[in-house]
């Protein structure tokens, strides 16, 4: 993967595949510590001991369409490459929480990508599953959570381009906001 971001779409497709129905991604940046932090958590099954033993084996996967499933494991290792941690918790019935830093500055850190089209992207293809994106850096924070949304806008589904596109531009505000 080359970008950060489709890291993230892969472990919430984890998670969405795992039947959650709350996926909650927080990205943290703070150059005074040369640190970026990314969390994806969910509320799915959750994994056995055993699987989370195995969850960074590339020959693991519990897809019965491939025999490898690389997603986390090229993420830990993008982490893991810029001097950063990779952790996984995990509990069955309780859901899984992915946590990746890596070194803001290093210069093997994989550019962060296109964000607001991976969380628009799991916005649409996915209507079903809530999902809370929370930002954090020097200038400030935000937080777009999709159950804000349902409960203005009753019966229309977050799926309409109107809506997406209304979404797009909160995120989009909110990152000039915190940047300037």
């Amino acid at each position: 993967m080359q970008e950060l971001s489709l890291n993230v779409l892969d472990v919430a497709e984890n998670s969405i595949r795992a039947g959650a129905t709350l996926v909650t991604i927080t990205l943290t940046e703070d150059p005074a510590r040369d640190l970026l932090a990314i969390s994806i958590e969910d509320n799915g099954c959750g994994m056995t001991a055993e699987q989370l033993r195995q969850v960074t084996d590339p020959f693991y996967t519990t897809r019965t369409t491939r025999k490898v499933g690389l997603g986390v494991p090229l993420f830990k290792m993008a982490a893991e490459m810029t001097g950063g941690e990779f952790s996984i918790d995990s509990q069955p019935g309780r859901g899984t929480r992915i946590c990746a830093s890596f070194g803001l500055g290093h210069v093997d850190r994989m550019p962060l990508g296109d964000m607001t089209g991976t969380v628009l992207s799991l916005i649409q293809l996915c209507p079903q599953v809530d999902f809370c994106y929370r930002v954090a850096r020097a200038g400030g924070s935000y937080e777009i959570d999709t159950r804000e949304y349902r409960q203005v806008l009753g019966e229309i589904p977050l799926s309409e381009p109107q809506v997406l596109a209304f979404i797009r531009s909160q995120i989009e505000e909110e990152e000039q906001r915190i940047t300037c």
